[in-house]
């Protein structure tokens, strides 16, 4: 039986990590001192982007409060930009705490998907085309900008 009171320890190597060193490319949309928000590869829907804190954190429970503070605001900004390029009012936020939840990339994270929960795709089933990625991360980067 799993110890529901052991968490998965923070590893500097997950993709997100490598992404914030540097060390992995990817398609931002937005960048502050506390957040980097970019394109999903594996998108469960058109737009679906990605929020992550600076702070090395599994999950909301490592979560510095000014860094949740700052990755809320982040999603508002990517949200109200998801809202506008894509002609939609619902945006599913969504973020997982465990593998029994369906974690897989231990660096805290929220997904912000342009979709309706009835339409939206399995999660890391297919990957998508990069120059469309790069497209949508160069729109909603604009919408932000302005």
């Amino acid at each position: 039986m799993t110890d529901v009171n052991q968490q998965t320890a923070y590893d500097n190597n997950n993709i997100f990590a490598k992404m914030l060193d540097g060390d992995i490319p990817y398609y931002k949309v937005y960048e502050d001192d506390k957040t980097l928000a970019f394109m999903d590869i594996m998108p469960q829907a058109e737009g679906h982007v990605l929020v992550i804190p600076k702070q090395k954190a599994v999950d909301l429970t490592d979560l510095e409060p000014e860094y949740a503070a700052a990755v809320l605001m982040t999603s508002k900004k990517v949200m109200q930009a998801q809202r506008q390029v894509f002609e939609r009012e619902g945006v599913i936020q969504m973020q997982l705490n465990g593998s029994q939840a369906g974690q897989t990339v231990f660096h805290y994270h929220v997904h912000l998907i342009p979709s309706s929960i009835h339409e939206l795709g399995r999660h890391a089933v297919t990957q998508a085309d990069n120059n469309d990625l790069a497209d949508i991360a160069q729109k909603l980067a604009a919408v932000i900008d302005a």
